[in-house]
């Protein structure tokens, strides 16, 4: 059975769902309004509670890595490139080029672009910190603003940590 729990966060309405305690998707409820508005949202599981404290830590600095079992739904090559994501550092970037290298085809750059932008776990699977080689910011299924935002509050709180 599938489990979600919507709540305010610092970028917008942020959903949460579990199933099997494992996050199996995380996302802004602009991105996915029809599965928002047909869901009915139950708080009642350990594992959603675990989530959504984390992601508050993560809003209030304090949280640098998430360590929540996760099951993105999605291809092998999305889920290649999903778990190259997660070995970002907090407060750092690459761009779409470096993670098509970092996955053995660096001719995958449009590839690795698309899959980022399917991935279902937002901020725990970090797609913000891709970005273009030229380091614009782009490219983010929630918005630039959004993504801007998670950058900079990684930014500052990896600063604040020297």
């Amino acid at each position: 059975m599938e489990n979600s729990y919507s709540f305010q966060s610092p970028i917008g309405f942020l959903t949460i769902c579990e199933q099997d305690n494992q996050l199996i998707r995380l996302y802004l409820d602009n991105q996915d309004r029809g599965i928002l508005q047909s869901r009915n949202f139950e708080y009642h599981s350990d594992f959603l509670h675990e989530v959504y404290h984390q992601l508050n830590e993560y809003f209030a600095g304090k949280r640098k890595i998430f360590d929540l079992p996760v099951d993105g739904k999605g291809t092998a090559f999305q889920k290649a490139v999903w778990r190259e994501l997660q070995k970002i550092p907090y407060g750092e970037t690459r761009s779409y080029e470096d993670i098509a290298v970092a996955i053995g085809n660096k001719k995958a750059v449009r590839a690795i672009g698309q899959a980022n932008g399917r991935n279902p776990i937002m901020i725990v699977v970090p797609c913000h910190r891709v970005i273009r080689k030229n380091g614009d910011i782009s490219g983010f299924a929630c918005g630039v603003e959004a993504k801007r935002y998670l950058l900079n509050l990684e930014r500052e709180n990896s600063i604040n940590q020297l």
